[in-house]
């Protein structure tokens, strides 16, 4: 059983975490495939997004999980779910 609270469901996003350097916060790139509209073929976009990471666990060239949030400062609106690959170290 689903139960979706009242604003909607969260978007989850999946991206490699780029930055740490900042106190509590990770910068993760998101890679996606778009069409062009004349042409067909396929380009690669990037997106930046700032996460809130509570115990600073991420480190940069882990894949992580993010989820949409209420504003946690200027530019950070989502937060840390879960890391799902570490880096080769």
């Amino acid at each position: 059983m689903i139960i979706e609270s009242k604003r909607g469901r969260k978007r989850k996003i999946v991206g490699m975490v780029i930055g740490n350097k900042m106190q509590k916060t990770i910068v993760v790139e998101v890679m996606r495939l778009v069409k062009h509209p004349m042409y067909g073929k396929y380009r690669k976009r990037s997106s930046i997004y700032k996460a809130h990471d509570e115990n600073g666990q991420a480190k940069v060239g882990d894949k992580v999980e993010i989820v949409e949030t209420r504003p946690l400062s200027k530019t950070k609106t989502t937060k840390l779910v879960r890391i799902i690959e570490k880096a080769k170290s």
